[in-house]
């Protein structure tokens, strides 16, 4: 993004790469070849200054692709289902018909693998599925119809890892442990999971991506009320002073931190999706996330703010799912408040809903609210209302509404 290019611009940084640049540029060898090579993504030689003791590393990455960062984000969630199969051309043709501009697309699922093959002698070979059977024809239909591509990494809910390294996991009486959905989640504490997921990151800015996306960047839901039940590390962290709570939240935005800076050079943008009501409260202790603290590290911050997703009278709404303007209103003003104190400002691109939630009104006697046309411009309003113009829209079955304005 601009006010990111134009902060590692710097003046003094800028006159000795113009002065060192023909001396700093070694010449490759076989070996640079075989390692930098990944189809067709080009590498550039990096330039290391050092300048009052801080070292400045910067790599140019061509990934054959040119996407323009469009006026406002406004993307659908597209699985690697989708991406690969025949619904992925009337998604495009839905992106082109309206004022949608990008998509989501998934690369590493919520099981944790990847949705493609990766070549052969990648270390992710094991983990990959040949849902998008060609990912490179994919990139190419997206930049030729200008779609702004982001990739969706889930992080921390790694069924396929936790099966395979426990010693990565929680367990509980010997075996890995699983919530109530059969879902097994790696531990954030532990720095084999970071790097593993960011070389997958690194991969998907290699192909093209323009945005990485983490999800699940968080310990599993309610881990407050099993912590004592559950065997795991807490690698670099087992001898801070800080209790159980902070050590969470310390090892959730260090993540972060450590992401956006490893992804530094591709000069991609890095997001991280988080629950809506992080932003209402100081931390979600149990989960490790803090939303000022992860948003300080992110250039893009993508709040979960699904109606059907918040429980009764907050905000003073009975029932937030039937009244999607107010709710998401409300929040946006929150979240306005808290970024408003933040010196590194993240770009908010909230996930709004655009599906049914049935089973939050059973037993209440209250008809179902429908999502359609309606329901879906009261929440792009209500951000519009509050200034925020960009927005990311969640159906897990990517069937969207049709005729939807998407620019109320």
């Amino acid at each position: 993004m601009k006010n990111k290019q134009l902060k590692r611009l710097l003046i003094p940084i800028v006159l000795l790469l113009v002065i060192l640049l023909p001396f700093a540029i070694p010449e490759k060898s076989s070996g640079d070849e075989e390692l930098f090579a990944h189809d067709h993504v080009a590498r550039q030689t990096s330039i290391q200054l050092i300048e009052q003791g801080v070292s400045i590393k910067r790599f140019v990455v061509d990934s054959g692709y040119n996407f323009e960062y469009p006026d406002a984000v406004r993307g659908i969630y597209v699985t690697g289902h989708s991406a690969g199969g025949s619904r992925f051309n009337s998604l495009v043709e839905l992106v082109n018909n309206s004022d949608l501009n990008a998509m989501v697309i998934d690369i590493k699922e919520d099981h944790g693998y990847l949705t493609f093959k990766p070549d052969e002698d990648s270390p992710f070979v094991a983990i990959g599925q040949n849902y998008i059977k060609d990912i490179q024809e994919m990139m190419k239909t997206l930049e030729e119809n200008q779609i702004y591509p982001i990739a969706r990494v889930v992080v921390f809910k790694d069924s396929v890892l936790a099966k395979n390294r426990p010693d990565l996991s929680f367990t509980e009486n010997g075996s890995v442990w699983k919530n109530n959905r059969g879902e097994s989640f790696v531990n954030p504490f532990q720095k084999e999971v970071w790097e593993y997921n960011v070389e997958i990151a690194k991969m998907a800015a290699e192909m093209g991506f323009k945005e990485i996306q983490f999800d699940y960047v968080r310990f599993p839901e309610g881990f407050e009320r099993r912590d004592g039940d559950l065997t795991y590390s807490q690698g670099a962290y087992e001898d801070s002073e800080e209790d159980n709570v902070q050590r969470r939240v310390q090892a959730v935005t260090d993540f972060v931190e450590y992401a956006k800076q490893e992804l530094e050079p591709y000069d991609i943008d890095v997001s991280v999706d988080i629950f809506g009501y992080a932003a209402t409260i100081p931390e979600a202790p149990g989960i490790g996330q803090n939303f000022s603290k992860i948003s300080e590290n992110v250039d893009v911050i993508s709040s979960m703010i699904y109606p059907s997703h918040w429980s009764n009278n907050y905000f003073g709404i009975p029932l937030p799912d039937a009244e999607p303007y107010r709710l998401t209103d409300e929040y946006a003003k929150v979240e306005n408040e808290v970024l408003s104190k933040l010196e590194n400002r993240p770009v908010s691109r909230p996930w709004i809903q655009d599906f049914e939630a049935p089973w939050i009104y059973n037993g209440t006697g209250i008809p179902v609210t429908k999502y359609g046309k309606k329901e879906v411009e009261a929440q792009i309003k209500a951000l519009q209302d509050n200034g925020i113009n960009e927005y990311l829209i969640w159906n897990a079955g990517n069937t969207y509404t049709q005729n939807v304005d998407y620019k109320p």
